[in-house]
């Protein structure tokens, strides 16, 4: 042992710096490898044949026109697949490829393998199919009334007697919104020569893709091992199997490396998009405007396959009151199932839906009892101790609802419009707008989101973290879509065992169990939380091991003096310690949709500022001011990166984001139709934070990830109701609704 006179420092980079991305500058630079830019010496391509109908029969599917395409070596159909025909997140109901019916415009029917990817192309268009052509279900209410769905649930709480002294009613729609990542789906297969393979392809949670990609091919888990790849976005879009089984398929058919890229138009496609919803509301209140009774009904529609739509579904329904005390509540939910394009995750999940429109009525309650909007919030706000207002669970852990709305409540408005540049008018440079028409509107988003996997789901997440002389080694299969996860692991390890040199390991699924989706709002505190409990526990086991009272980088000290160095702890090879960490366990709700379904919650409040050009419908949004429950703060610019990133797809999906569907078909796919907020429409955002520490999760920290969507586009369309005096009942707003109005 040794002892020295060494000054202990505390290590830079903890909890609550903001250190550099590590893959800031290449991914700034263009070095940054993403799934796009794999390669591997021979290696084939390949494309896909879909359906251009939303519902149809395949009368003739001719393979052999594509072989004669010189470079074509191979064609894949449902014939081709030897183990179980379909694949789904919760139920394999989607087949690998159509199987004689076409179900949803794009679907996959054929996978052509070539030399490169303009003859594998070639091969698609060569291949001979002819379709019946049959009508679609593509109504969401009318795939209600048939019956067609994946999941119908209800909530049932209280007394549905009860009446209140003010009622208000309404009806709202959101359209369908794309995640629209810029990263197109990319992947590369490559067989291992032993009748396995890995596979290279964009992922939320390689250890879903794993469970649905090896029974379709009818070989052992451990043949299939699936890596995380570098991604550019997700947001819900990556969490469901796409290319992953065809390129599997392809490379243990071929023996050689495959790799396929969507373009971006397939890439539209070859996703799944948020819900569509259609929702009535009723609401009940006394004379001081506190709830007394809501009713709602909600149709999403799914599509054609049910990928996450039952979870979706869940959280509408959990999440219809917002974070507001109600003690009666019915709720009729239905996630229809059509011959529209699947739906499944997209950031808020569900939430975002219902967020549009219990926040509208409360505008509405507010109005009719003359109240001012925060006010009428702020008197029903849920907190700590509370129930639930849907499932009738307590509220254990922090919710600091009323926190917010005072916090929110207290910062500036937005400076008063400058008509004298141009660029800060609705109309912009196009000089469209007179200054004298603009009407200025302000509105308000306060909303619910949970945070992690619910409804007795085993959420879980494993990390192995290894200590050497040269530092510390955190491995996960954590899948980092550019939310900064990689720096929250590196900064949680750092505080805990002092060390700065910190690396994370992106782990197959043959190496380490899984981290989960990162989806939910959840790996902060499951990944990081597994990162923070590994760490104390290797911590403590050398601390007893050598008789210390702290570690850091030189090794471990007592009262102050360095007593063993890090080389001598590591005498017999690196210290490693894995563990497996979980949530709070939660619960199946009753018939009723009573119970305790969710480990936890974030809220979030929004003020908008916009100014409206009533004549021409053009909205511009002036200033946002965003207050968050953060639980503890780990590293501020990254909170506030995701902060301001969800609220500008809030924007977008109150003014611009649709696609556009005719009888099953998307009639956008293209980023020149498909409109999505630039920086020239990005408004300017003020962000503070309330920090409650959650009783779980790595110091109490929350996942921030969802919420700003959430409250965002409430927000906003509120503010354009303000605006123009008029009652606006769907998002996107358009410029035709403004002026309609």
């Amino acid at each position: 042992m040794t002892t020295s006179p060494i000054t202990r420092k505390r290590v830079r980079g903890g909890v609550g710096d903001s250190p550099l991305r590590i893959d800031g500058i290449p991914k700034v630079t263009g070095n940054f490898a993403y799934a796009s830019d794999l390669y591997a010496d021979g290696m084939l391509w390949a494309a896909t044949l879909r359906s251009p109908h939303a519902r149809a029969r395949i009368t003739k599917l001719d393979t052999a026109p594509a072989y004669a395409v010189g470079g074509v070596v191979l064609v894949l159909t449902q014939e081709d697949v030897v183990g179980r025909p379909g694949f789904g997140m919760h139920v394999p109901d989607q087949p690998v490829f159509a199987d004689g019916e076409c179900n949803y415009w794009g679907e996959p029917i054929a996978v052509v393998v070539a030399s490169d990817l303009p003859t594998a192309k070639l091969g698609v268009e060569a291949i001979d199919v002819e379709f019946e052509e049959l009508e679609p279900l593509t109504d969401m209410e009318e795939a209600d009334a048939r019956d067609s769905q994946t999941r119908r649930m209800k909530i049932r709480r209280g007394d549905r007697d009860v009446e209140g002294a003010v009622v208000v009613e309404g009806y709202y729609e959101v359209g369908q919104q794309d995640q629209a990542p810029l990263g197109n789906e990319a992947g590369l297969a490559i067989p291992d020569g032993d009748g396995g393979v890995d596979l290279y392809a964009v992922s939320q949670w390689v250890h879903s893709d794993h469970w649905q990609i090896y029974p379709c091919l009818d070989i052992e888990p451990e043949q299939v091992r699936c890596h995380p790849v570098g991604m550019g976005g997700a947001f819900g879009a990556r969490e469901d199997v796409s290319m992953h089984i065809h390129l599997c398929m392809a490379a243990l058919r071929t023996g050689r490396p495959i790799k396929m890229m969507y373009d971006r138009a397939e890439s539209f496609v070859g996703h799944v998009h948020r819900h569509p919803a259609r929702m009535w509301y009723r609401h009940e209140a006394d004379n001081q405007g506190r709830l007394v009774k809501v009713e709602a009904r909600l149709i999403l529609d799914g599509g054609a396959y049910e990928s996450s739509s039952n979870a979706v579904i869940a959280n509408a329904a959990y999440f219809a009151v917002g974070p507001y005390r109600c003690d009666n509540v019915f709720v009729d939910a239905v996630a229809a199932k059509t011959n529209n394009p699947p739906a499944g995750a997209m950031r808020g999940f569900g939430g975002v839906q219902t967020a549009f429109a219990h926040e509208a009525q409360m505008d509405k309650l507010a109005g009719e009892l003359g109240l001012d909007p925060l006010e009428i919030r702020l008197r029903n706000a849920l907190g700590r101790g509370d129930a639930l207002n849907t499932s009738g669970q307590l509220i254990e852990g922090s919710l600091p609802t009323a926190e917010l709305i005072n916090e929110l409540d207290a910062m500036p408005l937005a400076e008063p419009l400058d008509s004298d540049d141009a660029r800060h008018l609705p109309g912009g440079t196009g000089l469209t707008t007179d200054p004298r028409h603009v009407r200025r509107g302000v509105g308000y988003g306060v909303t619910l989101k949970n945070l992690a996997f619910s409804e007795a789901f085993d959420d879980y997440s494993d990390v192995r973290i290894v200590l050497s002389p040269i530092g510390v080694e955190v491995y996960t299969a954590a899948a980092e879509v550019g939310q900064g996860m990689v720096t929250i692991i590196q900064q949680l390890a750092r505080e805990v065992l002092q060390i700065e040199q910190v690396a994370v390991v992106w782990a197959d699924t043959g190496v380490i169990g899984s981290a989960g989706s990162t989806s939910a709002s959840r790996q902060t505190q499951m990944t990081g939380g597994a990162t923070h409990q590994c760490a104390i526990e290797l911590r403590e086991q050398i601390l007893a091991e050598f008789g210390g009272d702290d570690l850091s980088g030189e090794g471990v000290w007592k009262d102050g003096e360095l007593i063993v160095t890090l080389h001598e702890v590591c005498e017999s090879g690196p210290r490693e310690h894995e563990i497996r960490y979980r949530h709070p366990e939660t619960f199946a709700t009753d018939e009723n949709g009573q119970g305790d379904a969710h480990p936890a919650w974030a809220v979030a409040a929004h003020r908008a500022v916009v100014d409206v050009d009533p004549e021409l419908g053009l909205v511009r949004v002036v200033q946002i001011d965003a207050v968050h429950d953060v639980g503890r703060l780990l590293n501020p610019v990254a909170a506030l990166g995701q902060i301001e990133g969800g609220t500008l797809q809030g924007v977008g999906l109150a003014t611009l984001e649709e696609l556009v569907l005719d009888r099953g078909v998307i009639k956008n796919a293209n980023f020149t139709d498909y409109l999505l907020p630039t920086f020239l429409d990005a408004p300017h955002v003020e962000v503070k934070w309330v920090e409650e520490p959650e009783r779980w999760g790595p110091l109490g920290a929350k996942g921030i990830g969802e919420p700003p969507t959430i409250s965002a586009g409430p927000a906003v369309a509120a503010a354009i109701r303000n605006a123009i005096g008029a009652d606006l009942i769907r998002v996107p707003i358009l410029p035709q609704h403004i002026v309609g109005a």
